[in-house]
């Protein structure tokens, strides 16, 4: 498994398979969940989610946006240079590229990194996505 360095749909994040491999670049407390990123609603299906039927045009028509469901965030990608790097994988866990608590540091990344993709946009950290909770009857913007 590797760990990919690219600018994501919000911010430049780090990309894996592997969330152990995570863990250990950004100094992550364990058993701390990474949110789960995908190219489709289709691999968000065939990955077992299910969205709350009051829910589903917000899911659907959201941007930029994570949402919580059964302790799982999760979050589908529109944006189409981010979406090319996941075209290849079902789902990848999906981490803002930093130490755990501090601020972007593009040598600290770049050495952590096993594959970079930097597309015209280069690299920058932006806004986090806007996150919710959702369950049957609630929903709770909580960033």
């Amino acid at each position: 498994m590797s760990i990919i360095l690219a600018q994501t749909d919000t911010t430049v994040g780090f990309l894996s398979a592997d969330a152990s491999l995570l863990e250990e670049v950004k100094s992550r407390p364990l058993g701390k969940e990474f949110l789960k990123v995908y190219p489709s609603f289709e691999a968000f299906k065939a990955d077992g989610n299910r969205v709350p039927q009051k829910y589903k045009n917000l899911v659907r028509r959201s941007k930029k946006t994570t949402f919580i469901i059964k302790n799982r965030a999760s979050r589908v990608v529109k944006n189409n240079p981010h979406l090319q790097v996941l075209q290849k994988h079902p789902w990848l866990y999906s981490t803002s590229a930093n130490k755990s608590g501090e601020r972007f540091d593009k040598d600290f990344c770049i050495s952590k990194s096993d594959i970079i993709v930097e597309d015209s946009r280069g690299l920058w950290e932006s806004t986090p996505s806007t996150l919710y909770k959702l369950s049957n009857t609630r929903q709770k913007k909580i960033r």
